[in-house]
């Protein structure tokens, strides 16, 4: 370790020692000088100790079990006495969620918060900021993967000595996992969040990556995407944070420092928007803020939970301050929200091509060929900083725009308890329809073209679809649902119905079958019909002579000839393609 490196890092520890007179308050990380981590039974202690420590302020609390039978633990911690979602929502209290361990590797999120907590608690950090809000604390969120703990499971990160796992016992990835809700974790994390509405959610990780001097990235949504007024509530909690973060020697960056192509410096870096998989897409389709913080993993885990530290106290100060007003501009994002019918909605976001140069503060590098891999291997020498003059997109614009529908979603009874489910996951309001609609007009989604992903993903096959919503009418059994469009919630009822949304359930390949043929012509018969529909029809007669003349592959494909005839015949399965759930411009 570098000399420079090596005085800081000891500075930095004596900062962050334990400066509580109550042991039971103090992490194993503090008293390893942050080289080892807990395990969850830690968490659980901590949590009820701060709960008898503090019982005017602290509540601890069970908001889920694991698939192996672990306690999902959350401290509730206010002065204001408000410890209930009703009892917040009475008072008008701003909530500020923060959440460790999505990523169980990624731990520093959970000993960073316990130091703030007790920090916060006793009045030397973020003073008074607890009497005007309610903190949310989920030291782990991952607990199951928390568990599946060794060294090296994080081999791009420096510390702690051991660590938990990315995924969960069941193999999902949770930051993967926010729009399609798979995860019983993320199930039960959903219901603790339509139950208290947190503001502010703010989501703790580290990086993986290259290595470079900057030493945390704050991301903030709402800035880019969602309701615009209620982005300069998340610009402002962007920049402010940022602010506090360098006056305390930081060297934090506004976006995740990811290279545009893998392992090469001078490809430079995108912005951009997170889909709704993350957390940072996911929250401003509820109309409120989401933060991600990743600190560079390359950085001691000292470092690190003192950076992390640091960023828990700021979102507490700022919500103490800001909140009250960033509350009333949520709430006028919902109602502006639930008058989105017939408006333009972006369903996903792109950096444009305007490109400008980006003094980034990265260390030298080598980037020759590889006698292991032979391939082009970067090589940094952390003892020679040097300013890297890079390219940077960050002019975010919408990719996908689609008009929201002018009533609402129906979805026919063949798929409706399964949707139901997943609606009620997110707090999405719906309502059944006991009646049948003949003859009914709808707009309907054929897909002219449907890509299925080659490999699964988080146990899924994805799809991406090609198609457009057209006016047609047709007939809808009982008991199918409609979903107005006219709620608060309307921009994520459309991320999950929409086809064409990046983590739509039609993406997530819920509705595969409907895309796949299931009746078929024989050959034989289809000569015969093909000759019939060929004299009964001059017009037909005359296109697919056309079709010979002008498209080789046509010409030349048996298959395609006769499928010409089959699906202009009334044997051809009208819904095939059709994706299973309706817009209407009328409620029923």
């Amino acid at each position: 370790m570098p000399m420079r490196r090596a005085l800081c890092l000891s500075v930095l520890l004596a900062c962050i020692a334990p400066a509580t007179a109550d042991d039971s308050l103090v992490t194993v990380a503090e008293r390893s000088g942050f080289v080892r981590t807990g395990r969850y039974e830690e968490v659980i202690a901590l949590c009820e100790a701060f709960a008898r420590r503090y019982p005017d302020a602290v509540r601890c609390d069970t908001f889920g079990t694991t698939p192996e039978g672990r306690p999902m633990k959350l401290l509730v911690v206010t002065r204001t006495g408000a410890f209930t979602p009703q009892a917040a929502r009475e008072r008008g209290l701003p909530v500020t969620l923060v959440q460790g361990g999505i990523h169980a590797g990624e731990i520093d999120g959970k000993d960073a918060g316990f130091l703030a907590l007790r920090e916060a608690l006793e009045g030397s950090a973020a003073r008074g900021a607890l009497e005007r809000q309610v903190l949310l604390f989920v030291p782990v969120f991952n607990v199951d993967g928390h568990e599946r703990f060794k060294a090296w499971n994080r081999p791009n990160q420096r510390g702690p000595e051991e660590m938990g796992w990315r995924v969960t016992a069941q193999n999902y990835n949770l930051n993967r996992d926010y729009a399609k809700a798979d995860a019983p974790e993320m199930q039960a994390m959903l219901a603790l969040v339509n139950a208290w509405d947190p503001l502010v959610t703010v989501d703790l990780h580290a990086t993986d990556g290259a290595q470079f001097e900057h030493d945390v990235s704050i991301q903030v949504e709402p800035a880019y995407s969602g309701d615009e007024a209620l982005r300069k509530a998340g610009i402002a909690l962007r920049q402010r944070t940022i602010d506090a973060l360098r006056r305390q020697g930081s060297l934090p960056l506004p976006f995740y420092p990811s290279f545009v192509r893998a392992d090469d410096p001078a490809s430079g870096f995108e912005d951009g928007v997170a889909p709704p998989r993350f957390s940072t897409g996911y929250f401003p389709l509820r109309n409120r803020l989401a933060m991600l913080v990743e600190t560079h993993s390359w950085k001691p885990y000292p470092v690190r939970v003192r950076i992390t530290r640091n960023t828990v106290l700021a979102v507490l100060e700022q919500v103490a301050r800001e909140g009250g007003r960033w509350r009333e501009l949520a709430h006028a994002a919902d109602g502006r929200a639930a008058r989105l019918a017939g408006t333009q909605v972006p369903l996903e976001y792109r950096a444009g091509e305007r490109v400008r140069t980006l003094e980034f503060r990265g260390y030298a590098y080598t980037r020759t060929p590889s006698d292991v891999s032979g391939a082009p291997m970067t090589r940094y020498d952390e003892n020679t900083p040097q300013i890297w003059r890079v390219p940077m997109r960050d002019d975010v614009q919408p990719a996908r725009l689609v008009a929201a529908p002018r009533a609402g979603y129906l979805v026919p009874a063949a798929h409706a308890a399964r949707v139901a489910a997943k609606l009620d996951q997110h707090g999405i309001a719906w309502r059944r329809i006991d009646r049948a609609l003949q003859d009914h007009p709808v707009e309907a989604f054929r897909a002219a073209s449907v890509q299925f992903s080659p490999q699964p993903v988080e146990g899924h096959q994805r799809a991406q679809f090609e198609g457009e919503w057209r006016s047609e009418r047709m007939a809808v059994g009982a008991g199918a649902l409609f979903v107005p469009i006219d709620q608060p919630k309307a921009r994520l009822a459309m991320a999950l119905l929409e086809p064409q949304a990046p983590d739509s359930l039609a993406a997530w390949g819920w509705f595969n079958a409907h895309f796949e043929r299931k009746e078929y012509m024989e050959d034989y018969v289809a000569e015969d019909v093909a000759r019939a529909m060929l004299a009964e029809n001059p017009a037909l007669k005359a296109e697919f002579e056309r079709r010979l003349r002008e498209d080789e592959a046509f010409a030349k494909d048996p298959a395609a000839r006769l499928e010409f005839f089959y699906r202009r015949h009334p044997s051809w399965d009208d819904r095939h393609n059709l994706y299973p759930v309706l817009r209407l411009d009328r409620a029923p």
